[in-house]
């Protein structure tokens, strides 16, 4: 069975590029664009996997990671930003449950190996 992953991002060209980049490479992507839809999309689906927005437009990534860890406490959470790394925001994201924490200007053979990686150990 392919993995299941959901993309939740407010900016429809990285919702759509990670969409067709993950669907080539053999996963199931759903798609989200709001805070609303993403936990929508998580009580109406079996996902192994969110790539989850920093910042959205409607909502605050950390406080949506706090509300879908709290609903699905085993789903692997990679925080996704446009910001760099910042060690703060690391270690919110972190002691909300991410799983990981990577910049939207990663290669995306390196973003499949981060979620490839968190994958196997869920």
């Amino acid at each position: 069975m392919k993995p299941h992953i959901l993309v939740v991002d407010d900016e429809a060209p990285i919702r759509e590029l990670l969409t067709t980049y993950f669907q080539s490479r053999g996963y199931q992507v759903t798609a989200a664009a709001t805070a609303d839809e993403a936990i929508r999309r998580t009580a109406d689906a079996s996902l192994n996997l969110v790539l989850l927005d920093l910042v959205l437009s409607d909502a605050d990534g950390l406080e949506l990671l706090g509300t879908l860890k709290k609903s699905h406490p085993d789903l692997p959470v990679i925080i996704m930003t446009g910001m760099g790394s910042d060690e703060s925001l690391l270690k919110q994201a972190t002691d909300n449950g991410a799983a990981g924490f990577v910049s939207k200007t990663l290669p995306l053979d390196k973003l499949r190996a981060e979620v490839e990686s968190k994958l196997r150990r869920g």
